[in-house]
């Protein structure tokens, strides 16, 4: 079985997540193609589509997002994903279960005794009119008959016994606003599809096709961090026929899909930045392809990183309208005036052209 050595998985990543080349891709088939974008920080998916598209044009994003064909949504990893309403439809039942079990683990004292299908009943009534609502709003109407249950238990039960979407101006380019939510039906038109009736997990095997495209070679490990999914390894079985295997230097077995890019390791990689929570980093169990342990805490904490031959060696932030980028490793000049270009092309994008203001300081310590 072939060994692909940290390099080769870094360069097939790279190609799969749009950030070897940018893609001349419309909007709704990257997000497609990316199996969505994590999206918590509304703004953050626009600087992960602009570091991945030629000529990316925000309004186009929030247009799709207005136009209901894109949707704000609790997803993998029960965490708000930007994601296509044909994705949002396919997947969330295949969730349903994770998400029940989920929050009952973490709020397992104040849950006990409550009945989430009567519930998901109460808000579906009050949600009926289709009028968004606030999360004050959703649980002042709920609450009166769960005195013992907290305002944040009682949203979180919630969030999993329906499926619900956050509507604009939530999630528009640089607009402000609070998360109003709405049932994800009656927002996209058309119920959640159903678990197949023949006992085949269609959307779970349909899941593991997609990651594998844009995140593989990747191990089952990998699928069940991207997912937050422990059920997959039957649809993986199910569609094994279509895969081909490797190894990683650790001996994992990796799965893939045969035709999917995996370039030479020695392709170069352009500096690329990358905005908060960023999925081309979460994706994986393993994440050493892109991002050295010491790091890695970083990822979770909202640290918006910048690639540097393809792995993460700086974090940036924006003040005042100037880029700064603070490297964690000692670099050489030219990837210091690397960042400087791209952090310049950057601060035009976020500013619509007025700054190209970038700071490269030196490394902490």
């Amino acid at each position: 079985m072939t060994v692909l050595d940290a390099r080769a998985l870094n360069r097939a990543t790279l190609a799969r997540q749009l950030l070897l080349d940018r893609a001349d891709l419309p909007v709704l088939d990257a997000v497609t193609h990316l199996c969505g974008l994590q999206a918590q920080e509304p703004q953050e998916p626009f600087v992960g589509l602009w570091s991945r598209l030629r000529a990316f044009d925000p309004a186009t994003l929030s247009e799709l997002l207005v136009g209901r064909r894109v949707v704000r949504t609790h997803l993998m990893r029960r965490t708000i994903h930007l994601v296509t309403a044909d994705d949002a439809l396919a997947w969330r039942a295949r969730y349903d279960d994770m998400f029940r079990q989920r929050v009952m683990g973490t709020f397992r004292r104040e849950a006990d005794g409550v009945d989430l299908d009567k519930l998901a009943a109460e808000a579906r009534a009050v949600l009926a009119d289709g009028e968004p609502r606030t999360r004050g709003e959703l649980v002042a109407a709920l609450a009166e008959h769960r005195p013992t249950v907290s305002r944040q238990a009682l949203m979180e039960l919630l969030i999993s016994a329906v499926p619900l979407a956050q509507a604009p101006p939530r999630g528009l380019w640089r607009t402000k606003a609070g998360v109003r939510h709405v049932l994800l039906s009656t927002w996209l038109g058309r119920d959640v599809d159903p678990p197949s009736a023949d006992g085949v997990d269609r959307a779970g095997q349909a899941m593991v096709r997609r990651y594998l495209a844009a995140y593989g070679p990747a191990a089952t490990a990998d699928l069940r961090a991207w997912s937050g999914l422990a059920g997959l390894p039957d649809a993986v079985a199910a569609i094994r026929d279509e895969l081909v295997a490797f190894r990683d230097e650790r001996g994992r077995e990796l799965l893939d899909l045969p035709d999917a890019p995996r370039p030479d390791p020695d392709t170069p990689a352009p500096v690329r930045f990358l905005p908060a929570f960023d999925n081309a980093i979460l994706g994986y169990h393993d994440r050493s392809r892109i991002i050295d342990d010491a790091h890695r805490g970083l990822s979770v904490e909202g640290a918006r990183f910048a690639l540097v031959d393809g792995r993460v060696a700086a974090t940036w932030t924006v003040e005042a309208g100037t880029v700064i980028v603070t490297p964690l490793r000692r670099l050489s000049p030219a990837d210091r005036d690397a960042l400087a270009e791209e952090g310049r092309a950057l601060a035009a994008f976020l500013s619509d052209g007025e700054s190209d203001r970038v700071r490269v300081d030196e490394p902490i310590g």
